[in-house]
């Protein structure tokens, strides 16, 4: 089964926009909870452009499934995220210009890095997933840090077409059968939309997807309910045609 994790960053985003209190991510995580959601996810980021720490701290009061925050390696986040005790960190590369996360994370660059903060959430009982590209060496490297899960980018997938998109949906194929081969939590997550969420689902059965900005796109029509309910039938469906 694929679980569906909501981020709800985007509701964020759209309240910083006038800097004002509404619309609420908390309220928008009760929705999305309401309409099926596994997990709740927010990146807190450095610059606090959506998701500040307020919200952070009422989620962690009031989320009663799951719940995933996406972080970079900074100091200062990773000691927020172990006072905060989420069930599970994401972590992501993080650069303060990009619109959204550009890519995955270079383990294999930073390896003793990532696995001294890898580490203290271990301690502390907190599930680590890395979001990396669908890279064999990249994926290695996060068995040898004792990571828990891998999120397996899927930017490059979304944002291709005709060949290019088979090709890249063949490289996420073969990223999560290694992922599995070196006893990785395989989830997947970046740019999945109503429209080509199903193929992701039936090629690699994810444990876990990760989607935001399509929800909450379709939601200001909708309703969070109504959407995240939306996004949980297509992945039921999709699970059912890929037996």
């Amino acid at each position: 089964m694929s679980l569906l994790g909501v981020n709800v960053d985007h509701v964020g985003t759209l309240r910083q926009a006038r800097k004002t209190y509404e619309p609420d991510p908390v309220w928008a995580a009760m929705e999305a909870q309401l309409g099926g959601a596994d997990l709740i996810t927010i990146h807190l980021r450095q610059d606090r452009r959506h998701i500040c720490d307020r919200d952070l701290r009422l989620m962690r009061q009031t989320v009663s499934v799951p719940f995933n925050l996406e972080m970079s390696l900074e100091d200062e986040i990773v000691n927020i995220a172990l006072d905060a005790h989420p069930a599970m960190v994401t972590i992501v590369p993080e650069k303060r210009e990009e619109l959204t996360t550009e890519g995955g994370l270079d383990v294999k660059s930073q390896i003793d890095r990532v696995r001294h903060a890898v580490e203290k959430f271990q301690d502390r009982g907190i599930k680590t997933s890395i979001f990396v590209d669908p890279d064999t060496d990249q994926i290695s490297a996060c068995r040898e840090i004792n990571a828990d899960m891998v999120e397996l980018h899927t930017g490059t997938y979304a944002n291709s077409s005709g060949d290019q998109c088979e090709s890249e949906l063949e490289k996420l194929t073969r990223g999560a059968a290694f992922g599995r081969k070196q006893d990785l939590t395989v989830n997947a997550g970046h740019g999945l939309t109503y429209n080509n969420v199903s193929a992701i689902v039936e090629s690699i059965r994810p444990h876990e997807l990760h989607i935001g900005h399509s929800i909450i796109a379709r939601a200001v029509f909708t309703g969070i309910n109504d959407a995240v309910r939306e996004m949980k039938n297509i992945i039921q469906k999709s699970l059912l045609n890929g037996l």
